[in-house]
């Protein structure tokens, strides 16, 4: 299993990042603000107007370390990494998979039937923490649907059928959303998805938390030698990552929706820490998307029992686990892929 280190975030707009031997120095109006060894980071992820020297760039490379651009949205821009790992064989076997809309499908189910089951333990959570403040009727006959919704996609075959499961799932759960939210109610309204750009304060966390996550499927993919623009749910379009979504699928909810709510209602994140721009945009100031990179970097250091594996590891790890499940399903080894069910 790989190892968890940590992933350096820069956000600091006008911040430069070059190598001093085996250190990444991040320099801030010509003074040095951080100095970090190399062999300690997994990846850096750099916001808007960040830069960094051809000399740290290469050294990343040779270490095994990713560097990825986003905009201050976080918005995905580019990926610079070293050479691709794994075997051609495999990547051979997940293109014929992919190519065919039987298999395709029956890997796909396992994606989503961890999302459903994945989405009613996170709604059954909020029961239990916020039972006072929540609407339980209505709660408990999601929780009811998206249990039929998961026995129904166990004996489904056709990639359409589960799309369509897949999409009412993601609309009940979302209708529901706003429920969720049991503090500073006022400020923090959902009345539905939006992005591209995000549309209110709730969306922007969303959003942002989202790129993190894809970020770190996209890492999971290629440690393990899978191409993350080829998937089974998500077709091939150029420009878009269709594995890395499809793998983000079953941490949506427990990792990225459950972070966004506990922000919110523990009063971590507020009204004043976001912008709305002239266009209608919601953007988050630095303040507020430091406490969320702080809060998304703890709660991946947090262990959780594996429910496949019977062994603990951190929360970060899990894409790992999964991307490495599902390499060895890909190979035969597996009778089939075993999605991630929290518990």
């Amino acid at each position: 299993m790989r190892k968890m280190l940590n992933t350096l975030y820069v956000t600091t707009q006008g911040a430069y990042l070059h190598k001093e031997g085996e250190t990444v120095v991040v320099k801030v109006e010509q003074e040095n603000r951080l100095r970090l060894p190399i062999h300690t980071l997994s990846s850096i992820v750099c916001f808007g107007q960040v830069s960094c020297s051809p000399f740290l760039l290469g050294h990343c490379a040779e270490k095994d370390v990713s560097v990825s651009f986003m905009t201050t949205y976080g918005k995905f821009l580019a990926r610079l990494q070293g050479p691709v790992s794994g075997n051609v064989l495999l990547r051979r076997e997940q293109y014929r998979r992919a190519d065919s809309e039987k298999s395709s499908a029956l890997i796909a189910r396992m994606f989503i039937l961890g999302k459903v089951a994945n989405s009613r333990v996170s709604i059954h959570r909020a029961l239990r923490d916020h039972r006072d403040k929540i609407e339980e009727a209505g709660m408990e006959q999601i929780c009811q649907l998206f249990s039929r919704y998961t026995k129904r996609l166990l004996l489904e075959d056709d990639l359409d059928s589960i799309r369509g499961i897949e999409g009412r799932t993601a609309r009940d759960y979302f209708d529901q959303f706003n429920h969720l939210i049991v503090a500073q109610k006022e400020d923090f309204v959902f009345s539905g998805r939006n992005r591209r750009p995000p549309l209110d304060r709730v969306n922007c966390l969303l959003s942002f938390v989202y790129s993190l996550l894809y970020h770190d499927t996209r890492s999971a993919l290629e440690t393990v030698g899978l191409d993350p623009a080829v998937g089974f749910l998500h077709r091939d379009r150029p420009g878009r990552l269709s594995l890395a979504l499809d793998l983000m699928e079953e941490f949506r909810s427990m990792l990225a929706d459950r972070l966004v709510l506990s922000l919110i209602n523990l009063g971590q994140v507020k009204k004043k820490g976001f912008i709305i721009t002239e266009s209608g945009a919601v953007k988050m100031d630095d303040d507020t998307r430091k406490t969320l990179l702080v809060a998304y970097q703890t709660r991946k250091q947090e262990e959780i029992e594996h429910p496949f594996l019977k062994e603990k590891i951190p929360v970060g790890m899990l894409v790992f686990a999964q991307a490495q499940l599902l390499s060895r399903y890909l190979r035969g080894d597996l009778d089939e892929y075993p999605p991630f069910l929290w518990r």
